[in-house]
């Protein structure tokens, strides 16, 4: 998976937004498959006009509690800006989650001015819902090891 560091340096080497299109889509596709038995109604994102499916996971270690994220779409931009979600969220902590900037994020790679109303709420939609998933790991007890 790559790193949102990573997808901003590729941003900037790619010319023109028909360029960064096609890039999009093809983070879309390198993201791990969502397991079908995680497109659930739990699962999915509310919000987005597109069928969009977030499945968070926690992992324990090195004494931290780190969220993992896999997500879908049925359509191939949204799958694209889904996978740059996960690459701005995915193995952080709770804390780090809550604590990233993603509208920052999204406006370095100048999302905002070319994504449809539509798909910048969707993406507003599945931020929201990543931070809310971390709200809810913090307030759990941290599992003792």
């Amino acid at each position: 998976m790559m790193t949102i560091d990573q997808i901003t340096a590729d941003f900037e080497l790619l010319g023109d937004w028909d360029e960064r299109y096609r890039y999009i889509i093809e983070l879309g596709r390198q993201i791990e498959p969502l397991p079908e038995a995680e497109r659930t109604e739990a699962n999915k994102v509310r919000g987005c006009a597109s069928q969009v499916w977030l499945w968070t996971r926690t992992e324990f270690a090195a004494a931290r509690t780190v969220m993992r994220f896999v997500g879908d779409s049925d359509a191939l931009i949204v799958r694209g800006l889904v996978a740059i979600a996960i690459a701005l969220f995915d193995n952080k902590t709770p804390a780090e989650i809550a604590a990233t900037d993603a509208e920052a994020a999204f406006a370095r790679l100048e999302l905002r001015d070319h994504l449809t109303a539509q798909r910048s709420n969707g993406l507003r939609s599945l931020v929201n819902r990543i931070k809310a998933d971390a709200v809810a790991v913090a307030s759990r007890p941290t599992p003792a090891h």
